[in-house]
């Protein structure tokens, strides 16, 4: 059975109506209408440029612009009908602004089409987001530099393998989280930059033959300028697969802090607390306090992933230009905008929350010989070759298992049976904070440099 409805914005040439089921199912307005911004935003430039152009007068611009405004309105105020029979927010809202306005709402689509319109729309909404996700981005580095600074003196264990490797400061560690962050901040900003070109204009997939003004829609709509080939214009959604990408590795990195924190706040580590406000119970079990907010983030890593992969694969075999597969690329990007804004907010209230169990963090790092590598550096600055050095330490420890003993425990006479070489001024490299002072140069963890770098990130926060 088919409805009786034919879509009047392009039905002319269909001698029978859409099946119901077939309008449903082509249909995006259901996902499509948060662009209404962009779409109107677009229209209002398309408009003024056709009044410079010739093609309309100022009374059908003016007229357009008020009929949109009003659109602008109806949608806000929640009283906007959308339909499934005008298939796509773009037929919605020129639909409205006829009804409104009369036969000069139908003279609005000269010379675009959906296909560059919907390009145009999509760009102009992701650079929206972008913007936000920036500032979002931003103010997580902020937390990160707050803590790191107040955390610049508090040692903690250093893991490879997750086995204690040295001591670093907890606010070293967290400065590592910093850096991954600006990685991402700076392929989030090469993605808004690319994608700054404005494609209205390219028409269906080979221009137009009226005399439109693309650079007038270009700079109205404050893209850096109009892309250059009308094909490319309609069918390119680098952007979007760019933007996937880079979600997909801020979210990894999430991801690894997430399971960092989710570690950290286990009774066997006990290195810090989480603020109940980020947190819930267990329905059986009322001791728990379980880190929800850094697990969901870690579990949502995947589904940003997948939609990297969604649109890979909507892309991979499709000829030039626009085909109807590209309705599928909104979907998976609006979620991955929504995931990693959300995401972001989460962990940029949370961070500079964290209270750090300095006493744990000590004991932890004073386990596991972590100043072993200490101790070979040290013979080998009084003159022993590194190898051996290497084996003096290997017993040393071994000797430590069997004793139940750090190297900083040990007497200088028990450490002086695997080395004569070793005297008393080996206790200041074996110490945890001796150990990470040593290692004062850039990129180093002790506190010194740490409350350096923490300047140096600030002063370049200051200038984005």
């Amino acid at each position: 059975m088919t409805d009786q409805k034919t879509n009047q914005q392009w039905g002319g040439r269909f001698s029978e109506p859409t099946d119901a089921f077939v309008a449903r199912y082509t249909a995006s307005v259901n996902f499509d209408q948060r662009m209404y911004k962009q779409d109107i935003q677009g229209s209002i430039a398309h408009a003024t440029m056709l009044e410079q152009a010739g093609v309309l007068t100022v009374e059908e611009r003016d007229a357009i612009h008020q009929g949109l405004a009003e659109v602008t309105a109806d949608i806000e105020a929640g009283t906007f009908e959308w339909s499934i029979e005008l298939e796509d927010v773009h037929m919605n809202i020129e639909a409205a602004l006829t009804a409104k306005i009369g036969i000069t709402g139908k003279k609005l689509h000269t010379g675009r089409s959906r296909n560059d319109q919907v390009a145009t729309d999509i760009r102009l909404f992701l650079r929206d987001e972008i913007d936000i996700i920036a500032k979002e981005l931003t103010r997580l580095q902020e937390g990160l530099l707050f803590i790191a600074e107040r955390e610049a003196d508090t040692i903690m264990p250093g893991f490879t393998h997750l086995q204690t490797a040295q001591p670093v400061t907890f606010g070293h560690h967290l400065l590592a989280w910093f850096e991954m962050l600006q990685r991402d901040y700076s392929r989030l900003m090469d993605c808004r930059k690319r994608m700054n070109q404005s494609p209205l204009g390219a028409a269906a997939l080979a221009g137009t033959t009226y005399p439109i003004q693309r650079d007038l829609t270009a700079q109205l709509l404050g893209f850096d300028k109009p892309t250059e080939n009308s094909l490319d214009s309609v069918s390119d959604r680098d952007f979007a697969i760019e933007f996937c990408a880079f979600a997909s590795m801020l979210m990894t990195h999430l991801s690894r802090a997430s399971e960092e924190l989710v570690l950290w706040t286990s009774a066997q580590f006990n290195f810090i607390d989480l603020p109940d406000r980020f947190c819930t119970g267990s329905s059986i079990m009322p001791q728990k306090k379980n880190p929800d907010v850094p697990e969901l983030v870690r579990g949502k890593t995947g589904r940003v992933n997948g939609h990297l992969i969604c649109l890979l694969t909507l892309m991979k075999s499709q000829p030039l230009a626009y085909n109807k597969d590209n309705q599928e690329d909104k979907e998976p990007l609006f979620d991955a905008v929504d995931t990693v804004r959300d995401s972001l907010r989460a962990f940029a209230d949370m961070i500079p929350a964290i209270t750090s169990k300095k006493e744990s963090m000590y004991e932890a790092a004073k386990r596991g010989f972590s100043t072993a590598t200490d101790l070979a550096d040290y013979l080998v600055v009084k003159g022993m070759p590194f190898r051996d050095a290497h084996e003096v330490v290997g017993k040393s420890v071994a000797y430590g298992l069997e004793s139940g003993k750090d190297l900083s425990d040990m007497t200088l006479e028990e450490l002086q049976v695997f080395s004569d070489t070793i005297q008393s001024d080996v206790f200041d490299v074996l110490t945890l904070e001796g150990s990470v002072a040593a290692r004062d140069h850039i990129g180093g963890t002790a506190p010194n440099q740490v409350r350096a770098a923490v300047a140096r990130a600030k002063t370049f926060l200051a200038q984005r």
